[in-house]
């Protein structure tokens, strides 16, 4: 006769025998290491931080400048410019460091852009590209007859980069029978050369507001200095001689471009 322990562990032993290794609740139920990374994280800076370090932005925010990057892990949208306090910097990201999105088939300004600009008081727009970018390669095979990556929601990001590939490609501003590398590089320069161009054009952004244009570097395609940020666009301005004219004495070296 069965007791209610037998029962208890055959319903057990069916369980598991019906459970197989990809179970979604099975994993969800054993597997949270990620998680436990990210507790301990968190911990640690809470424990890091002074008693202060809100002290300054706790009931509002006046970032000085609003940095448009891509959503690339490898970049570290705060730490590049080398800031340890909040509230220095609006972070907004997607794929491809795009200032825009479509609304009703209009392009328009994205609001992680607007929003800072029009209620913070923030007067300084950056678009930050970055070497070996994978939504612009991701365009730029879209361009040349290859297909979209999926699913759909990265698709539509790729898709609004196509264009701006194809105009690099058409007016010759970069090398199309060079190497992918060189090719996706140089087209990470254009399209934050297009990107600043769209902000300014804008008419949500007001006329005095600066555009800086970054591209990012971590595989030392600009120069051998790992993590850099060189400046390839000042308010639409992309020669590098007269943007050196405009840096700061010292700084001359950021400023390098892989375009024509």
């Amino acid at each position: 006769m069965a007791t209610d322990n037998d029962d208890g562990d055959r319903d057990e032993g069916d369980a598991d025998a019906n459970a197989t290794p990809d179970d979604p609740d099975r994993e969800r139920g054993c597997d949270h290491e990620v998680l436990e990374t990210l507790l301990a994280g968190n911990r640690r800076h809470v424990d890091s931080l002074p008693d202060d370090y809100f002290r300054d932005v706790r009931t509002g925010q006046h970032p000085g400048v609003v940095a448009i990057c891509c959503s690339d892990s490898r970049v570290p949208h705060e730490h590049m410019w080398g800031f340890d306090h909040p509230g220095a910097v609006f972070t907004p990201s997607n794929i491809g460091n795009q200032v825009w999105d479509e609304d009703g088939g209009e392009r328009i300004v994205d609001g992680g852009i607007l929003y800072p600009i029009h209620h913070t008081e923030t007067a300084v727009a950056a678009v930050v590209g970055h070497t070996g970018c994978g939504a612009v390669t991701a365009a730029y095979r879209v361009a040349t007859g290859g297909d979209v990556p999926g699913p759909q929601g990265v698709d539509k990001w790729v898709e609004m980069l196509v264009p701006v590939v194809e105009e690099a490609l058409e007016r010759g501003a970069v090398d199309a029978d060079a190497d992918e590398e060189t090719v996706v590089n140089r087209l990470v320069e254009y399209n934050v050369d297009r990107q600043v161009q769209f902000l300014r054009d804008a008419a949500d952004v007001p006329d005095d507001i600066s555009v800086y244009g970054f591209v990012y570097d971590f595989q030392r395609i600009y120069g051998d200095a790992d993590g850099r940020a060189y400046l390839v666009n000042v308010d639409g301005e992309t020669d590098p001689a007269a943007i050196r004219e405009c840096v700061p004495d010292g700084y001359e070296t950021a400023v390098v471009s892989l375009l024509p």
